[in-house]
């Protein structure tokens, strides 16, 4: 296995700079120069990114900057003891003992584990203690290897021996304290997660462990980390009095301690803080109104928090119909693109002959009767397949959308209602709003039914019985009593206007399309008009081109934002563009060319007010040519490479280079004279009085 550290990756009470930023990049730099990671601008971002959303620091004049970056090549620890302590956010001060962990996106486990394992040894006081004290590198790094090997330090064997013990009890996943001989010993559970899952994770576990026997509470905790998880046992969970979240991410399978009461705070808490976790856990287990974990898991506990926190109404539901659209573009893109191969296979008619010929003939007894555009017997059988594959999946389009709004509210037992509440929505012809209106209504019963307090005993059938059967009755009778009707009536009368667009309609429609594809790439706008799109794909036929072209005018509009952005790094101006951008750029043009807005983000996210409004400019004319023309996509997904689905590809292409090269002038544009200009203060004091 590869060494993690070695005294090339060592420093000694070296001055790096007053500030974690300064620090970090020296260090990302270190791992750069000792050919363990490509780049060092890239390695820094994503470290700085992890940086910024929790502080590292922890008590005892320690931090722990770590990530996970593309640009690391190996999975590296870097230690420096600094001579000026830098601020890393610690309650007691600042940190002069750094360990930098830089990890491969996909570092495997055994690496995972050590470092985990050395990030435990840091809550240890005499290891520390060695760390200050050792007078070369090679020192560091022998303390730095037994640590990772778990053995004590040598000057302190007998006292670490049982911290050793406590930190071989975590690794499996799981902190299990031996059990006391008391009777009615108090019991808690925990489960600790960070988003990088490297080193929080494990030193909350420890740190909880160690504060729960310092007063005499059995605490078993559940490690979500990289380094693997084992689940708690269903027993002792049920045994418990109490559960911590000690958590910056959701928590996975919160639905096992339904009903407990809990104590939710960040990861790093649980690090600067056991103690009072801990007390605060045993005062909710003997508080009646204390905060419970709701039946249905994570997202309403995250939903709770922000309502304390003043989160608007408009924002959840943003957060609910993203979760939907999200969920169901898999249904959408590959059923539509089996689609597209079936017409490609069995001709455009094949949807006139796909039951007939599935009915009446096999692989063996290919039919006689096809479309006169299919490849002969054989491609009109599998077109037939091929289509009914994809028109079944696509049928899941409401369902699948309403089922995970209602998930995002009230997460698992709300997708049984949504998926009903959807299925109404489309047997009544209320298509994608009917989808919308149902999933909400499915998740707001489901998040209203979980709230209630119920006996300890029906705990367990709330979720998967009475949860789901109220929820399924209320919001699937309203759609078909009330607002099944009025929201069907609502859907025919826009494809029929949809439907007798033409001309400078059309092109006003494309200009529309094509903004708010391109106004958050990927966000909730750009969300809403894809969804839009991919919803009239059934109802398109020969006689109805209106949603091809609908779809084709949105696909080509959002190609354009990324394969901009990459014309403009890559070729037109590097200069303007940091090294990292440029390096973005490269891979933009493989993810526009897939159709996948995302790929311009890491642009927008650095220069939002010159990206944006450039990429909705190209996008604009991307949209307005592509309805002018006619263009037609029978495919929801896959940019040029589902070129055999496109209706005039070349105009389908001409319509994305011209938007393209009018984004990516824009944005060189922008940079280069939207500037803010600097006052000159010199200039500026000669006034008379």
């Amino acid at each position: 296995m590869t060494q993690l550290i070695t005294t090339d990756l060592v420093e000694l009470d070296q001055n790096l700079g007053s500030s974690p930023e300064d620090v970090i990049r020296h260090l990302a730099g270190k791992v750069a120069a000792n050919g363990r990671a490509t780049e060092v601008e890239g390695l820094f971002a994503d470290a700085f990114a992890r940086e910024q959303k929790t502080a590292t620091g922890v008590p005892g004049g320690i931090a722990i900057p770590h990530c996970r970056s593309t640009a690391v090549t190996e999975p590296t620890l870097v230690m420096a003891r600094l001579s000026q302590p830098v601020d890393f956010g610690a309650k007691d001060g600042p940190a002069d003992l750094i360990f930098f962990i830089a990890a491969p996106e996909g570092a495997d486990q055994e690496h995972l584990k050590l470092l985990s394992r050395l990030a435990r040894s840091l809550i240890k006081k005499d290891f520390t203690a060695a760390l200050r004290a050792a007078g070369s590198a090679a020192e560091v790094v022998e303390l730095v290897e037994g640590a990772l090997a778990d053995k004590p330090a040598a000057h302190s064997a007998a006292a670490e021996a049982p911290a050793a013990a406590a930190a071989a009890s975590t690794d499996a996943g799981a902190t299990t304290e031996p059990a006391s001989a008391e009777p009615r010993q108090r019991r808690l559970v925990a489960v600790t997660a960070c988003p990088t899952g490297i080193a929080h994770t494990y030193m909350a576990a420890d740190s909880l462990v160690a504060a729960a026997k310092e007063v005499g509470v059995d605490l078993q905790v559940e490690t979500q980390g990289s380094s693997g998880a084992k689940a708690l046992d269903p027993a002792v969970i049920a045994a418990a009095d109490a559960v911590i979240f000690a958590v910056d991410v959701d928590v996975r399978g919160k639905e096992r301690f339904a009903g407990m009461p809990v104590i939710n705070a960040p990861v790093k808490r649980g690090i600067d803080e056991p103690d009072k976790m801990v007390q605060e856990a045993l005062a909710a287990a003997d508080n009646p109104n204390a905060r419970r974990v709701p039946h249905f898991g994570a997202e309403e506990q995250a939903q709770h928090e922000a309502e304390e926190k003043g989160e608007h109404i408009g924002q959840k539901l943003k957060k609910a119909l993203l979760t939907g659209v999200s969920y169901m573009i898999p249904f959408v893109a590959g059923g539509g693109l089996l689609i597209a191969l079936g017409f490609l296979l069995g001709g455009y008619d094949i949807t006139g002959f796909a039951d007939k010929i599935l009915a009446n003939n096999t692989i063996g007894n290919l039919p006689t009767e096809y479309p006169e555009l299919a490849w002969g017997p054989l491609g009109a059988y599998l077109g037939a397949v091929l289509f009914k594959i994809g028109a079944l999946s696509l049928g899941f389009l409401v369902p699948a959308l309403a089922g995970y709004i209602a998930f995002a509210l009230a997460d698992r037992p709300g997708i049984a209602p949504g998926f009903v509440a959807g299925a109404v929505a489309g047997f009544m012809g209320a298509g994608f709003l009917g989808g919308i209106v149902g999933g909400l209504l499915a998740g707001y019963v489901a998040h209203s039914i979980g709230k209630i307090s119920v006996p300890r005993w029906l705990r367990g059938l709330m979720p998967v019985v009475i949860i789901p059967l109220v929820a399924s009755l209320v919001a699937s009778g309203l759609m078909f009593v009330v607002l099944g009707g009025p929201i069907a009536a609502i859907t025919v009368g826009l494809n029929n206007w949809l439907s007798g667009l033409t001309g400078a309609s059309a092109i006003a429609l494309g200009v529309i399309l094509g903004l708010m594809m391109c106004f958050d790439l990927g966000g909730p706008v750009n969300k809403v008009a894809y969804a839009f799109a991919v919803a009239g794909l059934g109802a398109a036929s020969i006689s109805n081109q209106a949603p091809w072209q609908i779809m084709a005018a949105v696909m080509a509009a959002g190609m354009v934002p990324p394969l901009a952005m990459a014309l403009a790094s890559t070729v037109l101006n590097k200069k303007l563009f940091s090294l990292a951008e440029q390096e973005n750029g490269k891979a933009a043009w493989l993810l526009g060319a897939s159709f996948i807005s995302e790929g311009a983000i890491p642009f927008a996210a650095a220069d939002p007010l010159r990206v944006i409004p450039a990429s909705m400019l190209g996008g604009a004319v991307t949209g307005a040519i592509s309805m002018a023309a006619g263009v037609g996509s029978k495919a929801p997904h896959g940019g040029i490479f589902v070129f055999f689905a496109i209706d005039n590809f070349l105009m389908f292409v001409v319509a994305i280079a011209a938007g393209t090269v009018v984004s990516a002038f824009a944005v060189i544009g922008l940079k280069r004279w939207a500037v803010k200009k600097q006052v000159d203060t010199v200039e500026a004091v000669p006034v008379a009085a």
